[in-house]
This record gives C-alpha cells, structure tokens and sequence, in this order.
C-alpha cells in the first residue's frame, strides 16, 4: 500500500459490544506506523452518514469501518450514493459479522486493522434491491427480521446465539407465505417460509449455507425454504449443519443475476412482506434484485 495518505475510519457505537471505542487507539497507532493520517468518525443508531461522504473521494486512499454487517451496509449504501470509488476495510465489530468472516478477516480488532494494512483489495459485486444495495444478503420472510427485534442487551449477552433463540421464539407464529418467483429463466408460485439471497457462501452465522457462491461470480445464490412440517424442518437443519440441503425437496435453489419476488398473500401482514438487508430494513416486497458486478474494492487479508 501507498503511505502518506489519509484513512476515512468510521465506528458505530451501538455495533456488536460496544467495546470497539477501547480499541481504538491502537487501531489509530497501527494505520498511523503504516503511513497514515487517521481521521475518525463516529456514528450513532439512525444517524443520517450521506455527509460523511460528500466531497471527499479524493483526499483519502480508504474508507475503513468498524461495525458489523448492518454498518457495513449503511455505509456501502452511502458511498454508493455518492458515488465514492475508494476501498473499503472492515473491522469486524458486530454481533454476527458474516460477510467479514467470508473474508477470512480476524475478528480480532487490532489483528483486522493489521489485516487491511498488510493486505490487498479485490473486487466485489453488490445485491441491488429496488434502489438499496446489499453486499452479503437479502433475506424475506419468517427469521429475516430477527436483527430488529433482539434487545441490545441481550443480543450482546448471548452473541450469535440470541439470533437463534429469537428464531425458535417465532416457530409458533409461522404459517405459509405465498409468493412468486421469478428469475431470467423461469417463474413460479409457491408457499415458503423464508428466502434469502446471497452473495457470498454464508449468513446468519452460517459459513456455507451456499458453498459455491463467489463474491465477484456476476450471481446471486437464490435459497428459499418451503412450507413443511416440523420435523422435515428439523431435518433440513441437520442437512445445513452438513451443507447437505441444497438437493433437499423443501429447498428451492438457484443462482442468477436476476430475480423477482412477489408477496401474494394477505397485505395486512406486514411484516412478511418486509425484507432485511445486512441485518438493515430493506424495501418491502414485490422486489427487483439485480447484481451490480465489481461495484466496490475490499480489501483482505494478506497471503
């Protein structure tokens, strides 16, 4: 990397621990003995970021964040916006941190900023949904607004595990969800639970819920889990646990570049028609998702 040059390093306050702000002053020692001139921002919960972005493409080599996947979202959508084109770090610092452990990034903070320092940048695709951009997964249905409904507190007691506490809290309220699905091949209508797209192999604290799926392929990995009784869902789980679901009859699976789904049931159940990108709100359904190829450069981890 290029020294003398200058670091846009942001940290949400309200991601993951909250303990990101005691190391902050080593991840500023370790970019700063690299050749960098820090500046840093804060962010709150619900902050507008659109400022932080206007004007500056050209005073900085970067932009590192430190949050977990829905800062990383807010944050892509941002520079997306405003058109910036620099690199972009992450410093897992998040509850679940998915798409920076398809990166092989540490999720150790001083380790991740080491990490961007020694490392290289690579490009990425994005997921865009309607006019929102996701770079690891957009999710619809049962499950998929898990991230807002966990209390602060308790997401930070029990980590990743309270993602699946409130899932199991939510099994009695499920019911079918009827949807069309479209993609550049084919269309068809069925009762699901939860569909989610992805862009890179995993989400939800899932590492290979797609094995294949590749960060800059041109595609999105397309999972949606059908209606089914319990224990065929207690089988599918298994069969995840094993990256043996894919060839299940419960699963729909393909991989495209473009992809429709359309809400068909009862309007005034609003929150199955809502979709959740990153772990942010996403727009509600029917969706247009499209892949946005080589939009941005990460960076990774060295050899």
């Amino acid at each position: 990397m290029q020294l003398n040059n200058k670091i846009k390093l942001i940290y949400n306050t309200y991601s993951g621990s909250k303990n990101f702000k005691n190391n902050l002053d080593n991840c500023i020692n370790i970019f700063q003995k690299a050749g960098y001139e820090v500046h840093v921002i804060r962010i709150d919960r619900g902050q507008d970021i659109n400022n932080i972005f206007a004007d500056f493409m050209y005073s900085y080599s970067m932009v590192v964040i430190a949050g977990g996947d829905g800062t990383l979202n807010l944050v892509l959508n941002a520079m997306m916006r405003n058109n910036v084109k620099l690199p972009l770090g992450i410093i897992p610092a998040g509850t679940a941190n998915d798409f920076a452990t398809q990166l092989n990034m540490p999720l150790s903070t001083t380790k991740a900023a080491e990490s961007i320092v020694k490392g290289y940048s690579i490009k990425t695709d994005l997921g865009l949904v309607n006019d929102k951009y996701f770079i690891n997964v957009c999710a619809m249905g049962f499950f998929s607004n898990i991230s807002h409904v966990i209390d602060s507190d308790f997401k930070n007691a029990f980590g990743k595990l309270a993602y699946y506490i409130k899932g199991l809290e939510q099994l009695p309220n499920f019911k079918p969800i009827p949807v069309k699905i479209k993609n550049s091949k084919e269309m068809l209508k069925t009762n699901i639970y939860l569909c989610i797209v992805l862009n890179s192999c995993g989400a939800a604290g899932f590492e290979r819920l797609s094995p294949k799926a590749m960060i800059n392929d041109g595609l999105l990995d397309f999972i949606a889990f059908k209606t089914m009784n319990i224990i065929s869902m207690a089988l599918l789980f298994i069969k995840i646990t094993r990256i043996e679901h894919l060839n299940d009859p419960n699963i729909i699976f393909f991989r495209d570049n473009y992809i429709e789904v359309e809400f068909l049931g009862d309007m005034d159940d609003n929150y199955l028609y809502k979709t959740d990108i990153d772990g942010e709100t996403g727009p509600s359904m029917p969706v247009l998702i499209t892949t946005v190829c080589n939009a941005l450069d990460i960076l990774v981890p060295g050899g």
